[in-house]
């Protein structure tokens, strides 16, 4: 959480002055850094008292606390959305049954090696998804300057060309190269989907792609301050999929699991999501992909990919399925294969 979200609870001179002398701007930075005696050294003189600081701090943990909700609220809720995403779907049926459909406002992991359709599948679930809601619009962070505007416009081509113009105007895309970078985008799109002045289409879908390079510098075996970061954030993805009814994609890395994944059902399997294994459990659905083959055709070669699900809040775990893609295109697998 953002310091700057706090106020006016705490000053917004005092929250200025901790961003520029002590680097202070999550509730994680200040609850961390050390005592308050220890920020105090580093502010200007006059800045804050003690006493206030102190009473500041107190104040910014309850707000990054868990609030409670009744059950019957949190029910009631989620038959609301449930409603409301229905039709969220990525095209292949097989994909679509493993997970119980790609809506219900969850915040989807989807990890895997490179090449195994991690981006084309976001990429098509937004795809179908403004094309089957044209009064909703998406929200593209990238993380790594790889997104690419004229290969998403061929695929959307692919499924209609008639609203490819259109369907594209409703997918916003930001540079994120850093946390920071990121929850400044977070900010925006919570005031703008917070205003009563907002007009058009609003915000359904949100890809981070990828979350590895945002969260994995700050872990470390001997600091509990990048695991209490990760938590922060993806609480606050959690928060904003369920206040606002989005669905959030989250796509991740891998890292060696020797001598296999047990979360797998392949014993070939060697590879695990990036981020540690508490990272699995702050998501509603950790999806995996691998590559198996490619396939010559004489329509274009094609790849055949298996889909798996290490853990879901709304399907079993360990269940598969096949798929394929052909030119970024993801498709039922032809029978025989």
């Amino acid at each position: 959480m953002r310091l700057e979200s706090v106020v006016p609870l705490i000053p917004a001179e005092l929250v200025a002055a901790l961003d520029h002398s002590c680097g202070i701007r999550t509730d994680t930075d200040l609850l961390f850094f050390g005592s308050s005696l220890d920020i105090i050294k580093k502010l200007p003189l006059g800045t804050v008292t003690l006493s206030d600081l102190e009473k500041f701090t107190e104040l910014v943990a309850e707000q990054a606390s868990v609030p409670g909700h009744r059950g019957d609220e949190i029910l009631a809720g989620s038959r609301r959305i449930s409603e409301k995403h229905s039709q969220a779907s990525c095209g292949v049926k097989e994909l679509d049954d493993l997970v119980g459909g790609f809506g219900d406002s969850r915040v989807f992991e989807i990890s895997g090696a490179k090449g195994s359709g991690k981006t084309a599948l976001a990429l098509q679930i937004v795809i179908q998804g403004l094309l089957a809601d044209a009064d909703s619009c998406a929200l593209w962070i990238d993380t790594s300057g790889d997104f690419s505007a004229e290969k998403t416009a061929q695929l959307v081509r692919h499924f209609d060309l008639a609203v490819s113009d259109k369907l594209l105007e409703r997918l916003q895309v930001s540079l994120g190269f850093n946390i920071e970078a990121v929850h400044d985008v977070l900010d925006a799109l919570r005031n703008s989907l917070s205003s009563s002045r907002t007009v058009g289409p609003a915000v359904q879908w949100i890809v981070i792609d990828s979350i590895t390079p945002l969260l994995l510098p700050s872990l470390s075996a001997v600091s509990s301050q990048g695991h209490a970061m990760m938590t922060t954030f993806m609480r606050r993805l959690r928060e904003l999929a369920q206040t606002f009814g989005i669905t959030i994609m989250v796509i991740n890395g891998t890292s060696a699991a020797a001598p296999f994944n047990q979360s797998s059902a392949f014993a070939s399997t060697n590879r695990k999501p990036a981020l540690g294994p508490s990272f699995t459990f702050m998501t509603d659905c950790t999806l995996w992909l691998s590559k198996t083959k490619d396939m010559p055709d004489s329509e274009g070669p094609f790849s055949v990919h298996v889909a798996e699900v290490f853990r879901s809040r709304a399907t079993r775990s360990r269940i598969w399925c096949t798929f394929q893609i052909r030119h970024g295109v993801l498709s039922s697998t032809i029978p025989d294969l």
